[in-house]
C-alpha cells in the first residue's frame, strides 16, 4: 500500500533550509560560470542517446515515444549537450562554453541534481577544472582534488597483461606482488615530486601520459590536490585526463576530457545533493 504522502525511494524532496542551500549553490555556481563566459542550456528530460553516456544501460529509465521508438529519462547531461549544440543548434550559435543546472535519473527511481559545464571543441581540461574549483572557492570549500589519466591503467594492462577489473577494484596487493619497480612507484605516487621520480623509469608510452598529468597539475590554480595515475573511472566517455573532487569519501564533482562525434571536449558536473 502506497500512502498519499510517500515519494519513490531515491527521489528528492527539498524544503526549508535544504531548499535554501540548493538555491544558494546553484546561484553561486551560475554566477561564476556566467563570469567565465559560459551560457546556460536546459536539455530535454527525455533522450534517444543516453546509451552513449552510461556504461551500465540497465540503469536507464526507459520509455517510448509516440512512434514507439525507445528513449530514456536523462541519465547524464554531457553527451546530450554536445549533440544538441553541434547538431541541432550548430547553425544558430558558434558559442562553445555551456552550463546546465538540472537533475539526472537512473533506474528504478534515483534522482541526482547537478551543476555541470561543457567546453566544446577543446582538449584543455584546465579551462574547466579551474572554473570548477573557483565554484568551490566561492562556496568556501576546499575539498581534495584527485587528478587521473584513464589511459594509464589501460596501457599498464597491455604492458603487464593485467585486467582493467584489477584497477576498478584497486587491487594494490596484486600490483605490488608483481615486483615491478615502476609500477610500485605508480602505486604510491601522489605528488609532483613522486611523478618526476616515476618518469625516470616508466615505459615510454606510459611516460607520455604521465607527462600530460604533470602538465595539468602545473596549470592548476588550486593547491589541495593529489595525483592518482592508477585510478580507473567507470564513466563511459572519459578517454584521457579526468578528475574527482572528494571530501570525507563523498564525491563533490567529476570532470574530464572526452570525444563525441569526433569532437574533443572537456567538462565537469558538481553533485548538488552531496554539497547540501
Amino acid at each position: 500500500m502506497i500512502l498519499e504522502h510517500e515519494i519513490p525511494t531515491g527521489s528528492k524532496l527539498y524544503f526549508g533550509e535544504n531548499a535554501k542551500k540548493k538555491r544558494e549553490i546553484e546561484a553561486i555556481a551560475s554566477n561564476v560560470l556566467f563570469e567565465e563566459g559560459f551560457e546556460e542550456i536546459v536539455t530535454p528530460l527525455f533522450s534517444y542517446h543516453q546509451h552513449h553516456s552510461i556504461s551500465n544501460t540497465r540503469e536507464l529509465v526507459r520509455v517510448s515515444d509516440s512512434a514507439n521508438n525507445q528513449m530514456s529519462l536523462r541519465a547524464d547531461s554531457t553527451i546530450d549537450v554536445v549533440k544538441i549544440i553541434t547538431k541541432r543548434l550548430g547553425n544558430n550559435t558558434s558559442h562553445k562554453k555551456w552550463f546546465y543546472i538540472q537533475p539526472v535519473f537512473k533506474a528504478p527511481s534515483f534522482e541526482t541534481n547537478q551543476v555541470g559545464a561543457e567546453f566544446i571543441d577543446t582538449n584543455a581540461l584546465e579551462d574547466v577544472l579551474n572554473v570548477n574549483m573557483k565554484v568551490f572557492k566561492e562556496l568556501k570549500l576546499e575539498p581534495l582534488l584527485q587528478l587521473c589519466n584513464i589511459k594509464i591503467p589501460k596501457l599498464i594492462c597491455e604492458e603487464l597483461d593485467l585486467n582493467l577489473e584489477d584497477f576498478k577494484l584497486i587491487k594494490v596487493d596484486k600490483f605490488l606482488s608483481l615486483g615491478v619497480e615502476w609500477l610500485t612507484k605508480l602505486v604510491y605516487l601522489e605528488t609532483l615530486e613522486d611523478l618526476d621520480k616515476a618518469l625516470e623509469i616508466v615505459p615510454s608510452n606510459i611516460k607520455v601520459e604521465l607527462e600530460k598529468l604533470k602538465d595539468l597539475a602545473l596549470k592548476l590554480e588550486y593547491k589541495n590536490f593529489v595525483l592518482s595515475p592508477l585510478y580507473y573511472s567507470a564513466m563511459l566517455y572519459y578517454d584521457e585526463l579526468f578528475y574527482r573532487v572528494i571530501e570525507k569519501n563523498e564525491i563533490y564533482a567529476r570532470g574530464g576530457s572526452y570525444t563525441s562525434d569526433n569532437i574533443k571536449s572537456v567538462g565537469f558536473a558538481i553533485n548538488t545533493d552531496t554539497l547540501i
